[in-house]
């Protein structure tokens, strides 16, 4: 099996653990990087080991022609950097926000689908373990039929007037932004354990003057196999306990024989009917983020790419999530129920 040879657009804050990932998977190695700021690229080569750094992606894409390349930018530069990667017929794996609109969405995906491109969006949440396990124990009947799951998210870092400035400021400026930046994940994730969406019912708000958008949100869904869900969230009250960044919350799976619960750091327990709860042991460990999420995630796309299978978060498969995204906010906006 040879090494694929990839290179990464991007050296912003959440790009480390792109970086750290790569260099975890084998197999892989990443030739080059390109950043608009060169202090900023100098120091992250400088730090991974990276052999070329590039202010021009395109020169890079063209110079370095990779097995695949990885976007770590803004959602606005998305559409631009895979179209110049999907004319060069590079695969590509694409951070989300996937774009700034729905409709840019579209026609990126619809690009990479004309042009035959592999495109995955690095959607990382369902590659988090637990959700992996709880998926698992789903499967394996655990606690028969599933009726409903509640997702509880404090984050605690939107709250102060400088929030989010110290690592990812663009934050502030998004006119969407709890649910298109952070509620997208759950999205995909409650799609992932429970399938797809029937309808919505979402309430949102804005609690920190200092941004644009909403930073909090109640989200009610309907889904097609019967069950219901509840996503409730808010990134300006604080938790209690000292790594909100581990889990994101805490969730509760309801079935007909009983419930799985996802603790803060990871726990999770079963708790059939009439029965005590019981502590379910798996793997997990605290590296990277959220459980080494990235490196599951990246390490999915590298295996596809090898095997020829189909990525789980596929650009079609992804616009699914940013439907029931869209509905979601029709739904806030116009106080109704929205069907998908």
């Amino acid at each position: 099996m040879r090494t694929l040879k990839g290179v990464v657009i991007g050296a912003g804050y959440f790009s480390r653990f792109h970086y750290q990932a790569w260099q975890d998977i084998p197999g892989v190695s990443i030739t080059a990087l390109s950043d608009l700021d060169p202090t900023r690229y100098r120091h992250v080569a400088d730090q991974f080991k990276i052999p070329q750094a590039y202010s021009d992606y395109k020169e890079m894409l063209v110079k370095e022609k990779p097995d695949f390349v990885d976007v770590v930018t803004p959602p606005d530069s998305h559409l631009e950097i895979c179209k110049a990667a999907c004319d060069l017929g590079i695969p590509i794996i694409c951070q989300k926000p996937l774009a700034s609109t729905f409709l840019e969405a579209q026609i990126l995906i619809e690009y990479t689908r004309k042009k035959g491109v592999p495109f995955m969006v690095h959607e990382n949440f369902r590659f988090q373990p637990w959700y992996r396990e709880i998926k698992k124990l789903l499967d394996n009947d655990a606690i028969g039929e599933l009726n409903h799951l509640h997702f509880r998210m404090r984050t605690g870092d939107g709250w102060p007037e400088d929030a989010y400035l110290s690592r990812q400021p663009y934050f502030r400026g998004m006119e969407r932004f709890l649910v298109h930046e952070t509620g997208i994940h759950f999205i995909d994730t409650f799609r992932y354990l429970a399938g797809e969406v029937d309808w919505v019912f979402a309430q949102l708000r804005k609690l920190n003057p200092s941004i644009a958008g909403e930073d909090w949100g109640m989200l009610h869904f309907q889904f097609k196999g019967g069950s219901t869900g509840l996503y409730d969230a808010n990134r300006y009250n604080e938790p209690n306990y000292d790594n909100p960044r581990y889990t994101f919350g805490e969730m509760v799976l309801e079935g007909t024989k009983g419930s799985i619960r996802l603790y803060n750091m990871g726990k999770l327990t079963i708790q059939k009917l009439g029965e005590k709860e019981i502590p379910h042991r798996y793997f997990h460990e605290n590296k990277g983020f959220a459980g080494n999420c990235v490196y599951f995630t990246q390490k999915h796309f590298i295996d596809s790419l090898y095997s020829g299978n189909v990525f789980e978060t596929n650009g079609q498969a992804y616009l699914k999530n940013l439907a029931i995204q869209e509905a979601v906010y029709q739904s806030s906006e116009e106080k109704k129920v929205v069907k998908i």
